[in-house]
């Protein structure tokens, strides 16, 4: 092909803008995504590390508050306190409070007040700690408050009483309720605990031993069979109690890091 002396041939010239905004689009995206990934790794450590140190210290400096003060003013009268003949009995409480959902549901509770050896007639104050729980097989001490409301309680690192059930040491069901994991997950590891292992619960006028009996390691979130004074599961029959008794239970959401199910342990008071 020739070409007339004098005459241009056409150049087409990619454009460097387009090419310009395409990379400043990813550049965007890319900076977008580091930033999503930063956040959510941010939530990650506060739920999974900041909420269980500072459950925790919180927890631990209540349990000190609340020994100090058994320590310097003990009952004026513990032969009262617990009944000449030992620890006094009560009628079974006919609450049916509910397993607390860790997903963030309420939990649909009794309102009927808590009696029992260290009850004064009367339950403890909404939110206050009035006991300690100890497990020596998990190395636990924790404080133990009334209700199981997440934000006033159990995300403190407390260990929640179910309103409605038996006080420490009579008869019926002294039933708690703790978070398997963040905000201190005092009951992260109960799924380790055997028949024979003692759980401990000690109040201003004395200290409880329990034995553990049985374990039910999954149960759905509304068997509240399990908390009743005579606990039995109303999902699996086969697990719980034909008769009354000083009975301990312990729940909390199973798998770990999920709240399908509910893992439930119980024990017989012993002393």
């Amino acid at each position: 092909m020739r070409v007339a002396r004098g005459q241009r041939i056409p150049v087409v010239v990619q454009s460097r803008g387009r090419r310009r905004a395409g990379a400043r689009l990813l550049w965007v995206c890319a900076e977008t995504v580091v930033t999503c990934g930063v956040v959510v790794l941010l939530l990650v450590v506060h739920q999974l590390w900041w909420t269980n140190r500072q459950a925790r210290a919180e927890a631990l400096q209540q349990v000190r508050i609340l020994e100090r003060e058994w320590d310097i003013s003990p009952p004026a009268d513990p032969a009262r306190a617990t009944g000449a003949g030992g620890p006094s009995r009560t009628p079974d409480s006919s609450g049916t409070p509910d397993v607390p959902d860790e997903s963030g549901a309420p939990p649909v509770v009794s309102a009927a007040p808590s009696t029992g050896p260290d009850s004064g007639g009367r339950g403890p104050a909404p939110s206050a700690a009035f006991a300690v729980l100890r497990i020596p097989r998990l190395g636990l001490t924790v404080p133990v408050a009334q209700g199981v409301s997440k934000r006033s309680v159990l995300d403190k690192g407390y260990v929640g009483h179910y309103p409605g059930t038996a006080a420490p040491g009579g008869t019926g069901n002294f039933a708690l309720a703790g978070h398997r994991n963040t905000h201190g997950e005092p009951f992260r590891y109960i799924d380790r605990l055997v028949p024979g292992d003692e759980v401990s619960v000690r109040t201003r006028a004395r200290t409880y031993v329990y034995r553990v009996d049985q374990v039910l390691r999954q149960t759905a979130p509304r068997d509240v069979g399990v908390v009743r004074a005579v606990p039995r599961s109303i999902v699996k029959p086969s697990y719980g109690y034909d008769e009354p008794g000083a009975y301990l239970t312990l729940t909390t959401c199973t798998p770990e890091f999920s709240s399908a199910y509910r893992l439930v342990v119980w024990a017989k008071l012993v002393t």
